[in-house]
């Protein structure tokens, strides 16, 4: 099966927060700022649909609810919508193609929600997009 890597943009300022430089499973990360138990980081999330593999600066404890912020505007990233497996707050994306992405804040939950706008209007401009990055290769 083939993985589907999003690219995101700031709910807030709708700038990029997708780092081409920084990959995660070979695939450009989701760059952000954190804050947990007080100390304030980076934090490079997984850009692949069902992969939680991330990189932080800061320690993370297990089941700890981290706070995220655009690298850009620093607007503290939050939905109104609640975890239905943990009760943290999820964490929304804008998806370039159009919909959005919520994540669960609370590390070690893999709760993950897609919705797209339109799904052939979506589906059609990823692929365009991942068979233009393959000319470019």
């Amino acid at each position: 099966m083939k993985k589907i890597s999003f690219k995101v943009k700031c709910p807030k300022c709708r700038e990029s927060i997708r780092d081409e430089k920084h990959l995660i499973n070979e695939s450009p990360s989701i760059k952000l700022n954190i804050e947990t138990g007080g100390n304030r980081g980076n934090i490079n999330l997984c850009s692949v649909y069902g992969h939680f593999n991330h990189e932080s600066s800061i320690e993370i404890g297990e089941n700890a609810i981290v706070d995220f912020f655009c690298p850009h505007c620093n607007q503290k990233l939050l939905s109104n919508t609640i975890c239905e497996l943990c009760e943290a707050p999820l964490i929304p994306f804008v998806i370039e193609s159009g919909g959005k992405v919520l994540l669960c804040s609370r590390k070690g939950c893999d709760k993950q929600f897609v919705a797209f706008e339109n799904l052939g209007d979506a589906m059609r401009k990823m692929r365009s997009e991942e068979h233009t990055s393959e000319l470019q290769s």
